[in-house]
């Protein structure tokens, strides 16, 4: 089991930047694929970015490719979503999650932090 905490959403204004945080903690040796995800008022949660533990190869959705940049830092067991030209549409509540069962299915996730971006 894995336990995940993000941290760094808040209110930034269009176009400006932010960098999401999402420390994971407890027994396990962290060697699992993350990924972030969001969810805006009244829809429902969508894919937005991925990061493969040993290849560190990445994934993106459409609508994010270019601006936004997920990493991490295994030894600090921290993943991170650098969002750069942030825009009003993207105000959500942005959870990470962990591929602790090695499934390519995310099966744990944080209490996500909320992400404002005013016009």
């Amino acid at each position: 089991q894995v336990q995940l905490v993000e941290s760094g959403g808040g209110l930034v204004h269009a176009g400006d930047s932010l960098r999401l945080s999402c420390v994971a903690s407890g027994r396990s040796f962290g060697s699992y694929d993350m990924g972030w995800f969001r969810q805006a008022p009244g829809k429902e949660r969508e894919f937005v970015a991925s990061i493969k533990y040993w290849s560190g190869n990445t994934y993106y959705a459409d609508s994010v490719k270019g601006r936004f940049t997920i990493s991490r830092n295994n030894a600090k067991k921290t993943t991170y979503l650098q969002m750069d030209s942030l825009k009003p549409e993207e105000t959500a509540v942005y959870y990470c999650a962990a591929d602790t069962n090695s499934n390519s299915a995310f099966d744990s996730w944080g209490q996500g932090t909320q992400v404002t971006v005013s016009s």
